[in-house]
């Protein structure tokens, strides 16, 4: 199963929001420190309403200590980003991904962009919209890997 990682995560809401993702398809979410809130911020808990129980969570110390985990655990890292060429959708996902998102306000630090197998944006056809919400991001990543790998098929009929 894909794993979302989010990068230095800046705004309680969106992580909140981006852990019920989680906790909707069983995806693992780690968070990569510093963040910009505490975990026990009422905001954070507010967005992931009574789902933080079923989120598998991982918070890790700084980039260096997830690299390492990762590496660990295998499998390929794909970064989402403004600054690709090539779509989300034109990526073959793999059981073993971690989609890798950076802060609202800066992105994937550019070390960690470029350690990416392969980096993905989200197109806009709009130029005056910088970005849809981080939370929105993960959320058209994330389905469309679970589409591909077979995650999203429902269980046959009665």
């Amino acid at each position: 199963m894909p794993k979302i990682v989010l990068v230095h995560p800046e705004i309680p809401p969106n992580t909140g929001n981006i852990a019920r993702t989680c906790a909707a398809t069983a995806t693992e979410l780690h968070l990569v420190e510093p963040l910009g809130f505490e975990l026990s911020d009422r905001y954070l808990k507010r967005a992931g309403l009574d789902y933080w129980p079923h989120v598998k969570l991982q918070v890790h110390p700084c980039l260096e200590d997830f690299c390492k985990y990762r590496h660990s655990m295998g499998g390929r890292l794909i970064g989402f980003t403004a600054k690709s060429a090539y779509s989300y959708v034109e990526i073959k996902y793999r059981e073993d991904d971690w989609l890798l998102f950076g802060s609202e306000s800066q992105g994937l630090p550019k070390a960690m962009l470029e350690a990416c197998e392969y980096r993905a944006k989200i197109p806009m056809p709009h130029d005056s919209v910088r970005s849809l919400n981080l939370s929105v991001c993960v959320a058209v990543g994330l389905f469309e890997a679970l589409r591909q790998i077979g995650h999203l098929a429902s269980p046959p009929k009665p």
